[in-house]
């Protein structure tokens, strides 16, 4: 049986998906990286991950504006976690994913049934990529 990447979640169910978008390598980097991970590895990195999930439905909810400082830590930490994953394209100089990568998934996030889900909802997923969008263009 494969490993469950989120609680109820086979990653290896969406290969294709992810081949198709990112590329073979991409997928096969970020598999090496979660089955390389020990238990405990992927017990704290499921636990940032709901925590970081947690934090963006909860300012959401309380109506913070995508561009306040509030959001644009979020925003800047997520950046920093979607650049942690091997298989994230990176920036020239190997530090941050690059901008436009983290606009298409922002987008993704709300295009996505899936994804918007992961958020609460639509508004909440239209929350995270305006909050993205905003600091993408505020690194421009």
């Amino acid at each position: 049986m494969a490993e469950k990447m989120f609680e109820g979640f086979d990653h290896t169910q969406h290969r294709e998906e992810v081949e198709q978008r990112w590329g073979k390598d991409a997928y096969a980097r970020s598999d090496a990286w979660w089955r390389g991970m020990s238990d405990d590895e992927r017990a704290a990195w499921q636990r940032r991950s709901a925590d970081r999930v947690a934090a963006w439905r909860e300012a959401a909810e309380r109506g913070v504006d995508p561009t306040s400082p509030e959001a644009q830590e979020l925003a800047r930490e997520h950046v920093a976690w979607l650049a942690s994953v091997p298989g994230t394209p990176r920036t020239p100089d190997g530090r941050d994913a690059p901008d436009a990568y983290v606009v298409g998934l922002a987008e993704m996030y709300v295009a996505d049934p899936r994804f918007a889900a992961t958020y609460g909802d639509d508004a909440g997923a239209r929350f995270v990529r305006d909050a993205l969008v905003a600091f993408v263009d505020g690194r421009a």
